[in-house]
């Protein structure tokens, strides 16, 4: 027996029950229409009452997203004051009563150390160096070495002055790590050659260069100790002259390019030169047109004094350049000065005298990184009549780049001193004019920010915040002045951990001990079971 045509007597009761049951459901949209009968109002005869139930439901489905959670709802009983609590605009007491910046770093460290950027982690944190694409400079050559001041390339930075400003300053690493490797240096003979290992294998070193350090004392104390002349006046090795000579490189530079690297402070005479901060006048500044040209007194010493066996840094540079001119006379040339602290103001000097060593000098360039101040403003203008293009790389909580000298002394630069009041300027510009001190900034200004890197903490120490490499991480990570460091940067976490572990966030060198700590564990397993493993009869194929 059949109840219809599709309903079987024997299951008529369980019909009849499922169908109560579906009559007493409600619609959570609305809890005062049941489902039953929201179907029953859905006929084709029913427009109008259509319409309504779509808005009420429509109104139902707004309210019903803009309820906040059970745990949200708690926290803002907690953290809201009555007057909120009851207030109707539900999405906004949400986003106020939430406290961010207890909440974000968790979630920001969870983010971090997904899979995906594990393995990110994994791969900065390699031996193996991954570099950004050398892309041909032949046709631009000129502009990426400052023809028109880098203007349009730094903010936002373009990828290939990235890489160019990297590949200088790994110069200046190799000059620091040759030398770190031997900082002696006999004061009875001439010096012997020195290796310094190029991290790019296209140049030759042509040439070392030494500084010779020079603490003025009494003549009194040469008398009473005659044999403590070597604290006085002390020579060292600071950096070397490099030249191109891989014939694929210059044509994708499209000149050749000869490069003096000098590194930074490194001894207690060169501290001793760098604590000199009076400024004096420049030998044989016969500019008329712009004021006295004058520097710092230590960073001119160090310039410009003879060793016991080697000639003064500014006699052997401007000698090995001009024999280089006159080899390569046939060819297109340009002059790469780069250096790091004191290099970076040595640089400045060594730059100011080539650019004039020569009738028909190539080009010249400074790449500096945390350089100080080195001479005042009519130092300024000398190096800019000489047609010597600057580009000073700036970390903005470096403090070695303040100084010497005061603050009023700036030209140019809004992040040390503004003045908003006219009065004030005029009386800055007249101290400022007749004030000793008044040093100035030369060149073009790129500006990081150590706050900006994922990596490191923010209250990086002051070492750290002056450190070559980080500063080479910063750059490298660097997109522009209002943007994030960048995900795909390129350059190996591994030496920044190394030298600057206590001011890599601790997030990023616990990643690092663990996987550290794995591949140790890993290589001795491995040891272990080759070891174990019988030796072969014959010695394996060398391929």
């Amino acid at each position: 027996m059949q109840i219809g045509s599709t309903i079987p007597a024997h299951n008529i009761q369980l019909f009849q029950a499922r169908r109560e049951s579906f009559k007493c459901q409600t619609s959570p949209l609305n809890p005062f229409i049941t489902k039953a009968s929201s179907t029953q109002s859905l006929k084709p005869n029913s427009s109008s009452s259509s319409t309504e139930l779509t808005r009420l439901h429509l109104s139902n489905l707004d309210k019903l997203l803009q309820k906040p959670a059970p745990e949200q709802s708690q926290l803002l009983d907690k953290e809201q004051p009555f007057d909120q609590k009851n207030s109707n605009n539900g999405g906004r007491v949400l986003l106020e009563g939430l406290n961010l910046a207890r909440i974000w770093p968790e979630m920001k460290a969870a983010e971090e150390m997904s899979p995906r950027n594990l393995n990110r982690l994994k791969r900065l944190l390699s031996k193996t160096e991954e570099y950004s694409p050398r892309n041909n400079l032949a046709s631009r050559w000129r502009e990426y070495h400052g023809s028109n001041d880098w203007v349009g390339l730094l903010d936002p930075l373009d990828e290939n002055l990235r890489r160019e400003v990297v590949r200088y300053g790994e110069f200046v690493q190799a000059a620091y790590h040759s030398f770190h490797s031997d900082p002696a240096m006999s004061a009875e003979e001439p010096p012997y050659p020195r290796y310094v290992a190029l991290p790019d294998r296209s140049y030759r070193v042509t040439k070392s260069l030494y500084a010779t350090s020079s603490v003025g004392l009494p003549k009194w104390f040469d008398d009473v100790a005659p044999d403590l002349g070597w604290m006085t006046q002390r020579s060292s090795w600071i950096g070397y002259v490099a030249v191109c000579e891989d014939k694929r490189e210059i044509q994708r530079m499209g000149r050749r390019d000869i490069v003096i690297s000098l590194r930074g402070t490194a001894t207690c005479l060169e501290w001793a030169e760098n604590l000199k901060a009076n400024l004096v006048d420049m030998a044989g500044n016969d500019d008329q047109v712009h004021e006295q040209s004058k520097v710092e007194c230590g960073f001119l010493s160090l310039y410009k004094t003879r060793g016991a066996h080697v000639p003064s840094l500014a006699e052997s540079v401007v000698e090995e350049v001009r024999r280089l001119i006159e080899v390569y006379k046939d060819e297109t040339l340009s002059i790469t000065v780069t250096g790091h602290s004191l290099g970076a103001a040595l640089a400045l000097l060594v730059a100011d005298e080539l650019s004039t060593c020569a009738p028909q000098a190539p080009p010249v360039a400074v790449f500096s990184f945390g350089g100080p101040r080195v001479g005042n403003r009519g130092f300024s203008s000398r190096i800019n009549a000489n047609n010597v293009k600057v580009l000073r790389i700036v970390n903005n909580q470096d403090l070695i780049t303040r100084v010497p000298g005061i603050f009023m002394g700036e030209e140019g630069t809004q992040h040390e001193h503004k003045a908003t009041n006219t009065n004030i300027t005029r009386v800055l510009e007249m101290l400022n004019k007749n004030n000793p001190w008044a040093y100035s900034h030369v060149g073009t200004e790129l500006r990081v920010d150590t706050k900006m890197s994922p990596y490191l903490k923010p209250n990086a120490d002051v070492a750290c915040c002056h450190d070559l490499e980080a500063y080479l991480h910063l750059v490298d990570g660097f997109m522009a002045s209002n943007c994030p460091f960048r995900a795909n940067a390129k350059r190996s976490l591994l030496k920044l951990v190394n030298e600057q572990g206590s001011n890599v966030k601790k997030l990023y060198t616990s990643k690092a001990n663990a996987l550290t700590k794995l591949k140790l564990e890993r290589e001795g397993r491995s040891m272990s079971m080759s070891m174990q493993m019988p030796s072969p009869t014959c010695l394996p194929s060398p391929s």
